[in-house]
């Protein structure tokens, strides 16, 4: 029997992220790129960088050594891929280093991306058992899961700091507040397209999310949300891509993470899709992303 969820603080990762599959890369080459932009976000005032896809405590480790406080996070370490043992022993050698700065991002992924899935929800129990009973022990307060339905969403409250869900609504947040009750930390991954041309801006966020309404698990939560599948087809509707992605003016943008916060959510993990070709990490709309959420002002603000 597990005691109820823990009472101490939720983890210290403000209210905006960075959500990025570009700063988990392991061409070495671009290393020296990833490590100065990761400090880059940490100046201009982000809470938390989320590693996005199948990210690890390694990928953690390397940007914990080119930043100072900015929390660091796996968005998510897929349970299928790595021992619980494993993923303690690598978490408390990297608590060593650098204390309170790592949350273990945990998911279940889906069925067509992992191997031997099978009881998502059990072994997802069980990997927790795991982390409890290891050498090293993973706190529950330094793990956080990719919860989307119900059952999941309440071992995030009873067994984590709380939940990361993916692809998601204010009104979703809404439900799962209601499911974590006060006190768990709601941080969900919102995609955000900073263009203001509905036409161009809504084809940006349809090759986003493609990939994404194909995979059983998402589809079956947005359905939940009351969408269709004629809402699921072609990249999405009009009203899912506007209701999934935040784009717009910059006013319009901070308008809608505004409902995201309003509806329950803690912190927001934004992860930037750009309209244009790039290189390899989104710096620019980065900036940008610190000015539309106040956090550019808050860093130039003089101290009392």
């Amino acid at each position: 029997m597990h005691s109820p969820h823990p009472t101490a603080a939720k983890p210290a990762v403000g209210r905006f992220g960075i959500f990025s599959h570009e700063l988990r890369s392991e061409d070495p080459e671009l290393h020296g790129q990833v490590r100065d932009a990761a400090a880059e976000l940490e100046a201009l005032g982000f809470g938390a960088i989320w590693l996005g896809g199948n990210s690890s405590v390694r990928h953690a480790a390397h940007l914990a050594e080119s930043t100072e406080h900015i929390s660091l996070a796996t968005g998510i370490l897929n349970i299928w891929y790595e021992a619980a043992d494993t993923v303690a022993r690598q978490r408390a050698e990297l608590e060593r280093a650098h204390p309170d700065r790592f949350l273990l991002g945990l998911g279940a992924s889906h069925a067509e991306l992992a191997q031997n899935y099978q009881r998502p929800y059990s072994t997802m129990v069980e990997y927790l058992d795991a982390l409890d009973t290891a050498t090293t022990p993973v706190p529950a307060q330094r793990r956080i899961l990719a919860a989307l339905g119900p059952r999941m969403l309440r071992l995030a409250r009873d067994r984590a700091a709380g939940a990361h869900p993916y692809l998601v609504t204010p009104e979703y947040i809404e439900e799962a507040r209601g499911v974590l009750g006060d006190e768990p930390l709601l941080a969900p991954e919102v995609t955000v397209v900073l263009e203001g041309e509905a036409a161009r801006a809504r084809e940006t966020a349809r090759g986003f999310l493609t990939y994404y309404l194909q995979l059983p698990n998402y589809a079956a939560n947005l359905k939940r949300l009351g969408f269709t599948d004629e809402d699921l087809t072609a990249g999405g509707s009009d009203r899912l891509v506007d209701t999934l992605v935040a784009w717009g003016t910059d006013e319009a943008v901070s308008a809608r993470l505004a409902e995201f916060h309003t509806a329950g959510a803690d912190h927001l993990a934004l992860q930037i899709i750009p309209s244009e070709a790039r290189a390899s990490l989104p710096q620019a709309h980065w900036r940008r992303l610190a000015d539309i959420t106040g956090l550019t002002a808050q860093n130039t603000s003089p101290r009392t």
